[in-house]
């Protein structure tokens, strides 16, 4: 995350404070919101609850549109903006591997320290195996390394990809995001609620 404001506007260490605040909020409202329960989170994968779909997916929409407006505005370059090198491969197996885990476990890594801040053991454990994979992966690199770097699209985006622009890509995540809210509601009707 970058500083919330130049330092020419508010120090360096304000720029920690004020992110440690919102920090601070982005936890509250994912523990409000029901995401420290591993129920709730693994509920997305049987269909029985699809909060975590639709609070990420505004969330994602949110973002998307405010830096749409910021860019169209001239707030902001949206060509500065850093996108990730993809390497499709381990892309595609750690899609897989924390899919899995996040089947298993009910967690994935931010919710998993949501419910270890109010206690919960799974969580904890969870956060665990976290750390476990992080340094077991961190210390057999080497093994790892051409898995890691193997088909290096370099830093694309969807829009560009498809040949449209950020505003009609933008739109079209929109509509794509209202009837994934449909299908969701449909399915949630559909599957039994469990107690949780």
């Amino acid at each position: 995350m970058g500083p919330l404001a130049p330092n020419e506007l508010i120090s360096e260490n304000t720029n920690f404070l004020l992110a440690f605040f919102i920090g601070i909020a982005f936890g509250f409202v994912l523990e409000s919101s029901g995401f420290s329960s591993s129920r709730k989170l693994a509920g997305i994968f049987y269909g029985y609850d699809t909060v975590v779909l639709k609070v990420f997916f505004t969330g994602a929409i949110t973002c998307m549109l405010g830096l749409l407006f910021m860019g169209l505005f001239g707030w902001i370059d949206l060509d500065l903006i850093y996108v990730n090198p993809t390497y499709l491969t381990s892309a595609i197996v750690g899609g897989i591997v924390m899919g899995a885990g996040f089947i298993m476990g009910g967690f994935c890594p931010g919710t998993s320290f949501c419910g270890a801040a109010i206690g919960k053991i799974d969580a904890m454990v969870f956060i665990g195996g976290l750390f476990l994979g992080i340094y077991g992966f961190a210390f057999t690199y080497g093994w790892w390394e051409k898995l890691y770097m193997a088909h290096y699209l370099g830093e694309p985006k969807v829009s560009t990809i498809l040949g449209l622009s950020d505003g009609l890509f933008g739109l079209l995540l929109i509509l794509a995001a209202l009837a994934m809210f449909v299908v969701a509601e449909w399915a949630e009707k559909k599957f039994p609620r469990e107690a949780y």
